[in-house]
Parts: C-alpha cells; structure tokens; sequence
C-alpha cells in the first residue's frame, strides 16, 4: 500500500472579473470572482533537482485560469470551478485538485458565495 501523498501546491485568492449569474443584472457587467486552488502532486522530484521541469508550473496555470475565467460566461459558478480543475488536471503530474470559486456579494447580509470542487485521476 503506497503512503498518502501530502504533497500540495496552493493559489492563493486569485482575484479576476467574468459574466457570471443567471439573472439579466448579471450578465450585463463583469463581476468579481476570488479563486482558490490546491494541486496535489509529487514534489519530492522538484525538491532533489531544483529544477522547474520537475515540478507544476504554477505560473502557467494561473495563466490557463485568466485566460479561461476572463473571456468565460458561465450562468454557473459550479461551472468555472469545474472547468479550472480540468485545466489543473491537464499536467500529469496533478494528481488531484480542489478548486474554491467565491462571488463576492451575491446574497445579501452575506460577504460571498462559494463552491468548492474536488477531481482527480
């Protein structure tokens, strides 16, 4: 039986603009969405080599979610956190992602909605 991984990168409160909503008011103006993301994976390579090609290229994958996130017009935020844990998934080496997308603002009385999202291989 192999060891549970532990291995974790995180994006930290990623905080980009897209349509978003199912009600008219929303979908006219881009609104705020906070993204956070954890990949799991095998770091203990990168750590013995010292070298990028080891490792997630986390640069590039906030690259993916902007790309992704700011042209996106989701009616869903289920949707957009889906869709970042494929791109997450698209390296080999992610074994597992966990996706949170907030939406500042959206009920009343409340600071956000959030949805949290788990897929892995």
């Amino acid at each position: 039986m192999l060891p549970r991984m532990s291995d974790r990168i995180y994006i930290r409160d990623l905080a980009l603009r897209c349509i978003i909503g199912v009600y008219p008011d929303e979908r006219r103006d881009k609104q705020d969405v906070v993204i956070n993301v954890v990949l799991e994976a095998d770091l203990a390579p990168a750590a013995a080599s010292d070298q990028l090609a080891d490792t997630v290229d986390y640069k590039l994958l906030k690259k993916k979610i902007l790309a992704l996130v700011e042209t996106s017009a989701f009616n869903l935020i289920e949707t957009l956190a889906d869709r970042i844990t494929r791109l997450a998934l698209e390296d080999r080496r992610v074994r597992c992602a966990t996706v949170t997308v907030d939406k500042p603002g959206a009920l009343r009385f409340a600071r956000s909605v959030a949805v949290e999202v788990t897929r892995g291989r």
